[in-house]
């Protein structure tokens, strides 16, 4: 997952008081993020950005991801990381969990638990969706789950289908996003088996599925199969699944709804916070570097590194400026306009709040937009395309809005 450090003294009280057994309660607004415009790396200064965060829903364990399904009920669905999955619908928190799986989980180490959630592109129909977990054996595991009829505020527990198990040495650096791309398929991220460095070579390693993003079709037949394009489809001994790997910690990726390019957030080592892209339609088998590179610089070894065919990020943020970054979105909805287009994520440490945009010449520009609340674990959309924005030890769910 990634780096939860939080200082002992705030982490103990702040902890101890999400971890009650209370029901979230829907939470009043309350503006918490100041504007701020804009510092730039590369290319022209955008436009200005007016936003602030919105107290949404409050009282959560640990909430890690926000998701919706996509079919029209315009529900959030909050993950929490001990195994729970809740609905927010139509403002109000149901009593009742959509699905709970805290029985097969594995949470008592800081990054292991309940990670991801997507669900089918024909949730509507079919009720399947699929969640990403560190199972009771410390195994990462890939599970599909159905919903009985799809409509329905709860899943059914015992359906789930176990599709993907991949040993994890140690207990931190899992990965856990998931998320279906505009062809079809399912990708999930897997870091690089933890500890520090990848001293067991994962990242670079084609024949492990550790520090990588995967592809798999669920609709071919079986648990799944190997779409034809997958860069390592046809290689004697490389895992079939990998489409990208040389990643730390990919904790959170996302597809732009619109174009369809690719937006990874990559969990740095000691010194370096990184974002990395793919142009939509692009082939896979990128090697974003990992662990010859941290960010754009040498790690292994840590000068003269070979860095022919590596694919460089396309923003980096040293960690005098945070710890561990946190992917979002890029924004498509519109309450808030000035935000179009722009790729948002932040620091679980510093709380910037981060947006970058990419012209036509492909050339990215960054502005700090100022802070959120510190320690938000993920971003998530709404079906119309809204940010939204979950704090782990306030276990609550903010949301973006226009200042």
């Amino acid at each position: 997952m990634r780096n939860w450090i939080i200082p002992t003294l705030v982490a103990a009280g702040i902890f101890l008081a999400s971890c009650d057994d209370t029901e979230p309660d829907v939470a009043e607004p309350s503006p918490t993020l100041a504007p701020d415009s804009t510092a730039t790396s590369t290319g022209a200064n955008p436009s200005p950005v007016s936003v602030a965060s919105q107290r949404f829903a409050t009282g959560y364990n640990r909430p890690v991801f926000i998701a919706n399904a996509a079919d029209g009920s315009n529900r959030l669905f909050v993950v929490e990381k001990s195994g729970i999955i809740r609905i927010l619908k139509e403002g109000q928190q149901l009593a009742t969990p959509f699905l709970d799986i805290s029985a097969i989980v594995r949470s008592s180490s800081n990054e292991q638990g309940l990670l991801g959630l997507a669900f089918h592109p024909e949730y509507e129909k079919n009720g399947r969706f699929f969640v990403a977990y560190t199972a009771r054996s410390g195994e990462n595991a890939i599970a599909e789950y159905r919903t009985v009829p799809p409509g329905s505020d709860t899943a059914d527990p015992d359906s789930g289908n176990l599709l993907i198990a991949v040993s994890d040495p140690y207990p931190n650096h899992n990965g856990g996003m998931l998320a279906f791309g505009p062809d079809g398929y399912l990708y999930m991220s897997m870091g690089d088996g933890g500890s520090a460095g990848d001293p067991n070579g994962n990242g670079q390693n084609i024949n492990a599925m550790l520090g990588k993003i995967l592809r798999i079709d669920i609709n071919g037949g079986g648990d799944y199969t190997i779409p034809p394009g997958n860069p390592f489809a046809a290689h004697p001994t490389a895992r079939k699944e990998i489409w990208a790997y040389g990643l730390r910690n990919p904790w959170r990726f996302s597809f732009d709804r619109k174009t369809g390019d690719l937006w990874i957030a990559d969990v740095g080592q000691g010194k370096w916070e990184e974002v990395d892209f793919q142009a939509a339609g692009a082939e896979g088998g990128l090697n974003y570097g990992w662990n010859i590179m941290e960010g754009d610089h040498c790690y292994q070894p840590a000068a003269g590194c070979a860095e022919t065919g590596l694919t460089k990020p396309v923003f980096e943020y040293d960690h005098g400026r945070g710890c561990s970054i946190t992917g979002g979105y890029v924004y498509r909805g519109t309450a808030i306009p000035s935000l179009a287009g722009r790729y948002l994520f932040t620091d679980y440490c510093s709380a910037t709040l981060w947006a970058l945009s990419r012209g036509a010449d492909g050339k990215i520009t960054s502005s700090e937009l100022g802070k959120l609340p510190g320690g938000v674990t993920t971003f998530g959309e709404d079906e119309a395309g809204e940010l939204y924005f979950a704090v782990d030890s306030e276990g609550t769910i903010y949301r973006l809005i226009a200042k």
